[in-house]
């Protein structure tokens, strides 16, 4: 298990010092790709116009997604009264989404209590 914590360690500390020194170029390359993004001079007023038009525009494609949601809902429903016609394979993606979801849940609870695995997961 030491072994393990040094091979660890060894490999953080190299990680670390590649970042240290390529991160720069990298940080730079990539706001020389986004340039088009950036609003020039960054002032505070401009901020806060951009966070308002992110917040609005969210809030206007509510409806939108309100009637995706809805539609949806009906295509599972029509599928849950066809379910006899449903195929192998349609049946395997739906098993594969559920266990994706569970995985996630179980991922989530491990990074809530700290990135601790109790027995109730293994």
């Amino acid at each position: 298990m030491a072994s393990k914590l040094r091979m660890l360690q060894s490999k953080a500390a190299e990680a670390s010092k590649f970042l240290s020194k390529h991160g720069c170029t990298y940080y730079k390359q990539t706001l020389e790709k986004n340039k088009k993004y950036i609003q020039d001079p960054p002032t505070i007023e401009k901020c806060q116009q951009l966070s308002n038009q992110l917040l609005y525009t969210r809030l206007a494609s509510i409806p939108s997604r309100y009637d995706a949601f809805w539609k949806e809902l009906d295509q599972l429903k029509q599928l849950i009264k066809t379910r006899q016609d449903l195929k192998t394979e349609d049946l395997g993606i739906a098993a594969l989404f559920g266990l994706e979801c569970f995985a996630w849940y179980c991922a989530g609870e491990i990074a809530g209590r700290g990135f601790t695995i109790t027995s109730y997961y293994v």
